[in-house]
């Protein structure tokens, strides 16, 4: 066997490696399951003795066999080709049989087999080069041969290890996450069964609710097999292991036993189920305690937790057999709170309707602007660019420490309200919070609130615009609208800056110009609803909820509802000329794009778009990143929305005569609800009067403090663009737009000199990585527990079929579903029900041809919710899994009112 040692070089390839010269580094030389391995013997683990077949051996026998055409079809191949990816993955192991193993590399193996003993029953695992990764465990994907006896056993067991490198499942799993087939090559590890009395696996974290303090064991009598498998149900076991205490003990029936044959092989064994009372556990507590003790030693090694398989033999020995990180668990804050005891952290981000990775630019615009937010009410801010102390990412999203706020009587009556109608689901788990011991209530006075919130007030004079607003309404219109035009001319740069006070700029925008408009306009919009609230105790039944949601329909003064009508015109003019209709519909929304850049869009189509991103380009979907592109700088999604809009069948009823309609009714509602106060008394009258049109004056300004910052971040992202041609020019960096995956610091560094092509690229790989996350938490507690993922927690009680979350926008609809994760380049046909994970006002021109909305993330009062009951089309909001529990073309039923998700032919 070959002696190589770590970093040792070596002119042949080697074929062979003994375990214990193994460590980690190795991986593209011995694959994930074996550099694990490696790394665990060489600091005195318990591993079996063996052997790896290195992937050198893997590429010389497979070298010139004719897998170049499959790695090339491939390459081209999407990952829902399901049967392209499979007749390829067969074509593959076909070749990888024909071509066995070479003599060469079968001799190695036998020398390498005899130092182990003779006709020693081994296992035999593949060990891929993609594989026991920090971000794909890709668990499961090759396969294992168990108690192979005699080495032409062992030569058969690895031909076919290499050929599982291709099986469907695995073909499949590498082109979903993004990885060149070609680059992958499997080792093969051949070690020393061991005689098992009891195995199976062990999680140094939770894996269903991610707490880092809890050890989850499974285990069963014979071959760890049958649990990894999911053959058997396994004695379960979940351990504090720093507090050496076993917290949770629930016994399988383990009714299937895998066992070691002699001579090689294994059985599978049917057991009979036993009596309760004859039901023994397969662990002592003592040796579920030395099994946790030796996962932290894992975890200890690797930093991070990890998913072993293990093994007791008849002699009550533990072995570690394997051990990979665990790729499902959220990751935790990358900074660890000051104070001692839990804390919990609210996803910010989805509070924002913004379920994406946010930039490392895009993050550093957010915490500049949270640092001015706190600095103005008084909280110690260090470091502006760290963010404040409440500030924390995690996942590259934006979450805030809010245990204040469960430790407060005053924190626990507000903040879950304010939540009910900007994100029901985070309200329900903060109250969900209330009876944790963990946050029992501390401070029981608003004195410590009032000290952070009067500075504000006072500040920016806050009980002046609500008195303003109440009594000179007219006024209070005339002051925002100044408000607006003096905040822009703040986010002027002088046009020979330098890029230093370029970047200076972008810090005194961010950090102290984008936040002064939030504290002056939205006292009115918050009186307008206060004033909605008002006529509903005063007229109590007689103003039912759906009847004040008429009142908040066709409101004036919102921003985002006159940006879409604005579109909506645009596609009008456009109707007007079919020729242009006819050019604009032949056309991708790429190709459109194309043509707009060159100005070669039709008159009217060319003339309009430049209207419409003239006032509204600074938008975007995921427009608090500064790192997305603008409409300005990207109009693909405009400009598919505009093509949708043009297929809109002449009858249908147009978005801007249903505006104007629902503002009639609101007037007419408005009327009753007056009427009905007038026989009460002729000061109700005048009192619902009074508030009702404070309520249709200002409810629609609550989209102008976001407008506002948003104009400030686009301001912002074009300095930063101009400092990123700069940094290009003096090869910095590639493009321009890299200048996103960095944040202010790295920024002046490279203004300083220094090359930061290696930063961006790393930068930019985690972000995509994270791109692929599909569950982002709302919550996440300190020791790492998702609160909404502890178990009875989602006990669904509604009747099969039915959805429920909370409801946004009365009304009644039945129609086909059409999913939609991202709005760029989405189609949605008209009256189709738009189901998504959240939405912003980039979302919002698809609203206007929706027939309803359903939408996982939101409460009554946030965006899509406002929008939805504006254009009067049902809505339902924060359903669970909404996305991926319906699927596009079902049909299905929104009661806006009850808010419940109706599914047809659901089983």
């Amino acid at each position: 066997m070959d002696k190589k040692q770590p970093g040792e070089p070596s002119q042949d390839p080697v074929l062979v490696l003994d375990i214990a010269a193994i460590r980690g580094p190795m991986l593209p030389e011995v694959g994930g399951k074996a550099a694990n391995l490696g790394e665990l013997a060489s600091v005195g683990l318990p591993v079996p003795r063996g052997f790896c077949l290195t992937t050198a051996a893997y590429r010389q026998a497979l070298s010139g066999v004719g897998l170049e055409p499959v790695f090339a079809a491939l390459e081209e191949a999407s990952a829902s080709a399901m049967d392209q990816l499979s007749g390829l993955a067969a074509r593959a192991r076909s070749l990888v049989i024909e071509a066995g193993v070479p003599a060469e590399i079968a001799e190695a193996v036998r020398s390498a087999y005899q130092d182990l003993g003779a006709n020693v029953p081994v296992a035999v695992r593949s060990s891929a080069t993609a594989e026991d990764l920090p971000f794909a465990s890709f668990a499961g994907q090759q396969d294992t041969f168990l108690n192979v006896v005699g080495v032409d056993a062992v030569l058969d067991a690895v031909s076919r290890c290499w050929a599982s490198l291709w099986t469907d499942r695995a073909v499949a799993y590498r082109t979903t996450n993004v990885i060149d087939h070609a680059t992958v090559a499997l080792a093969v590890v051949v070690q020393e069964m061991v005689n098992s009395a009891t195995a199976g696996v062990m999680f140094t974290a939770n894996p269903v609710t991610g707490n880092r303090y809890e050890t989850v064991i499974d285990a069963s009598p014979g071959l760890g097999e049958a649990v990894v498998s999911g053959a058997v149900n396994p004695d379960h076991y979940v351990v504090n292991a720093r507090r050496g205490a076993v917290l949770t003990r629930v016994l399988g029936d383990r009714q299937v036993e895998i066992r070691a044959m002699p001579g090689g092989g294994t059985e599978r064994v049917e057991r009979p189920l036993p009596a309760d009372s004859a039901v023994e556990p397969c662990l002592s507590d003592r040796q579920v305690l030395e099994l946790a003790k030796l996962g932290l030693a894992v975890q200890e090694h690797y930093r991070a937790p990890q998913d072993t398989e293990w093994a007791i033999d008849d002699d009550g020995k533990l072995w570690l057999t394997q051990a990979r990180p665990i790729t499902t668990l959220y990751p935790q804050t990358t900074r660890t709170p000051p104070a001692p005891g839990e804390h919990a952290f609210l996803n910010f981000s989805l509070a924002q309707g913004l379920t994406r990775p946010l930039t490392p630019m895009g993050l550093a615009g957010i915490r500049l602007i949270a640092s001015s937010v706190a600095k103005t009410a008084a909280f110690d801010v260090p470091d502006p660019r760290s963010g404040p102390p409440a500030y924390y990412e995690a996942g590259q999203r934006i979450f805030f420490d809010f245990s204040a706020v469960l430790r407060s009587r005053v924190g626990r009556t507000i903040v879950p309200r304010v939540f009910d109608v900007m994100e029901a689901r985070s309200a329900a788990i903060m109250r969900g919070l209330f009876d944790d011991p963990r946050f029992t209530v501390t401070i029981k006075t608003p004195i410590k609130l009032t000290r952070h919130v009067a500075p504000v007030a006072a500040k920016y004079r806050v009980p002046e615009s609500l008195f303003r607003g109440l009594f000179r309404p007219a006024k209070a219109m005339r002051r925002v609208e100044r408000l607006s035009t003096e905040l822009r001319s703040t986010f002027s740069v002088p046009s020979e800056a330098t890029p230093h006070q370029r970047l200076g700029h972008v810090q005194r925008i961010l950090g102290e110009e984008v936040f002064a408009t939030v504290p002056q306009v939205l006292p009115l919009p918050a009186l307008g609803f206060a004033m909605l609230a008002l006529v509903r105790r005063i007229l109590g039944d007689q103003a039912p909820y759906s009847e004040l949601q008429t009142v908040i329909r066709g409101l004036p003064n919102n921003v985002t509802t006159e940006m879409d009508l604005a579109l909506w015109q645009v596609a009008s003019e456009i109707r007007e000329d079919p020729d242009a209709v006819a050019s604009m519909v032949r056309h991708t929304a790429a190709e459109l794009v194309e043509q707009y850049r060159d100005a070669r869009l039709p008159p009217v189509a060319q003339a309009g778009l430049e209207r419409f991103l003239r006032k509204y380009g600074h938008r975007a979907v995921a427009e608090i990143d500064l790192g997305m592109p603008r409409w300005s700088d990207d109009p693909t999604h405009i400009l598919g929305v505009i093509a949708n809009y043009l297929r809109l069948s002449d009858g249908a009823e147009a978005p801007d005569q249903q505006f104007t309609q629902a503002a009639l009714d609101a007037d007419e509602q408005v009327a009753r609800f007056v009427a009905r106060a007038r026989a009460k008394s002729p000061l109700h009258a005048v009192i619902v009067r009074l508030a009702l049109d404070r309520t249709r004056r200002f409810a629609g300004l609550r989209e102008l403090p976001k407008y506002n910052l948003v104009l400030g971040l686009s301001a912002a992202r074009k300095q930063l663009l101009l400092i990123g041609d700069e940094l290009v020019a003096a090869q910095r960096i590639e493009r321009p737009e890299d200048i996103f995956f960095l944040d202010l610091d790295d920024v002046e560094i490279a203004l300083a000199g220094d090359d930061v092509h290696e930063v961006v690229a790393e930068r930019r790989a985690a972000y995509l990585q994270e791109l692929r996350r599909k569950h982002i938490p709302r919550v996440l507690l300190s020791d790492g527990t998702e609160p909404e993922a502890t178990p009875g927690r989602n006990e669904g009680k509604q009747r099969p079929g039915t959805l429920s979350g909370s409801p946004a926008s009365a009304g009644l609809v039945s129609a086909p579903a059409r999913v939609i994760m991202d709005p760029v380049g989405a189609h949605l046909e008209p009256g189709e029900i738009l189901v998504a994970p959240s939405t912003d006002p980039g979302w919002t021109p698809l609203f206007l041809t929706a027939g309803g909305l359903v939408m996982e993330m939101g409460g009554a009062n946030s965006h899509g919710a406002v929008v939805a009951r504006e254009y009067g089309i049902p809505a339902v909001v924060g359903v669970p899994d909404a996305t991926s529990r319906i699927r596009t073309g079902q049909r299905i039923t929104v009661d806006g009112a009850a808010g419940t998700v109706s599914i047809e032919n659901s089983g």
